[in-house]
């Protein structure tokens, strides 16, 4: 066991955090699973799949900047119980509705809207806590533990959602309860990570993180990429169609094609862990996405199994590039007063892109069929990078990381 290692276990509330977050990492993506495949199952249309990421964007963008707010100024530790309390109930809306016999897509529509809404607080109070957690020479590893626990969770998600809904999806809701009730247990014997100031709650407070990122042109820049990389290239929302359709390889295999882009990811997290990227940092950043918009098109024009494997795997390890180098850029430019509202506006470039994404692969491929929306959506991935090549001079330049930002937020 390496000695940065060690000393991130002895950190018992960051070890908590980690394993609650593992655990409802493990249970979201079972849930993505059981989900896609009883919608695509109940109503074979592709639109369907995504209007499952509509109904989870409406409230997450309606409740993240309040969220991010309430993150800097509450217990962060209360705002992750509540969320996980909120996702608890979407999961048992969909055991109840499938133990009654679910035969139209509204109910799994209005149980992913209660996701979507536990969504918004818990992703500026999650990414805001880490630093809190882990003394500022432990971050950078965190940074790359966290990663990795995310994208194993990845990979053993799906598979296991899979498996078990052979045995109906009941069983996969019942245990995701249990996995995220689990994790709300681990959250509330962690010590208190309160605010530091409690001023009144003012508008312009709210949209500080906003104002924060658009000074600064290399984070802007970061978040713009990766939103319009996981917008565009949203080839896995439509995994089940692809599952039923082009490789006929049933939920078992949708499993399988939904844990690779976490391997490839895995993968990549582990070499950035051992390897942490200190130069040629901006190029790093467009590099991995150019990677993904790739992967994409090789995916959308495959007809073959291990074919298409293989390109969500090559897929997902560009991701995670552009995940670490945004979130190092994230955390270290971001003084700790503003963490869970710039942490908020992140979410609402990255997090509500994947919904949104979804609902544009949905309506794409209604449109223009399934093949053709997946090798558009590379296309203009790919197009997105160069945009943003000319666009963000600055991160195509960014050498190093810079130094952490102890700072208050600018007037």
């Amino acid at each position: 066991m390496q000695p940065p290692l060690r000393a991130l276990l002895a950190h018992h509330d960051y070890v908590r955090y980690a394993s609650a977050r593992f655990m409802a990492t493990l249970a979201w993506q079972m849930l993505a699973v059981a989900v896609g495949w009883q919608t695509y199952e109940v109503t074979r249309d592709p639109l369907a799949l995504g209007m499952v990421g509509l109904v989870q964007f409406l409230p997450f963008f309606l409740l993240v900047l309040p969220a991010g707010q309430l993150a800097d100024r509450a217990d962060k530790r209360h705002v992750l119980i509540g969320a996980y309390l909120c996702e608890v109930i979407s999961a048992a809306v969909l055991l109840w509705f499938s133990l009654t016999g679910l035969s139209a897509a509204l109910p799994i529509f209005i149980a992913m809207a209660f996701f979507g809404a536990g969504r918004a607080f818990w992703m500026p109070a999650g990414q805001a806590i880490t630093p809190s957690l882990v003394p500022s020479a432990l971050f950078p590893r965190a940074v790359a533990c966290n990663s990795t626990l995310y994208q194993t969770a990845g990979i053993l998600g799906p598979v296991v959602g899979g498996g078990l809904y052979l045995l109906g999806p009941q069983v996969v809701y019942t245990s995701v309860v249990m996995l995220l009730v689990l994790a709300t247990l681990l959250i509330i014997n962690m010590r208190p990570v309160k605010a530091r100031h409690h001023a009144p709650w003012e508008l312009r407070d709210t949209l500080q993180g906003l104002y924060f990122v658009f000074q600064r042109r290399t984070v802007l820049g970061a978040i713009s990429l990766d939103l319009f990389a996981v917008l565009l290239g949203g080839a896995t929302a439509l995994l089940p169609v692809f599952a039923a359709d082009v490789l006929k390889v049933g939920p078992v295999g949708l499993g399988i094609l939904r844990t690779a882009p976490g391997v490839g990811a895995v993968a990549m997290a582990g070499y950035l862990a051992a390897r942490p990227i200190t130069r040629h940092v901006g190029p790093w950043m467009f590099g991995g996405v150019a990677v993904f918009g790739l992967a994409t098109l090789v995916f959308g024009a495959s007809t073959h199994f291990w074919l298409s494997l293989a390109a969500l795997v090559v897929l997902g390890a560009g991701d995670m590039v552009s995940i670490y180098v945004r979130h190092m850029l994230v955390q270290l430019e971001t003084p700790d007063a503003l963490r869970g509202r710039v942490s908020a506006v992140s979410s609402i470039f990255i997090g509500s892109s994947n919904e949104l994404g979804e609902f544009e692969s949905g309506v794409t491929a209604k449109i223009l069929g399934l093949v053709p929306s997946v090798l558009l959506g590379g296309t203009l991935t790919l197009c997105a990078v160069a945009g943003c090549l000319r666009l963000f001079p600055e991160l195509r330049r960014m050498d190093t990381f810079p130094a952490p930002n102890r700072d208050g937020p600018k007037s």
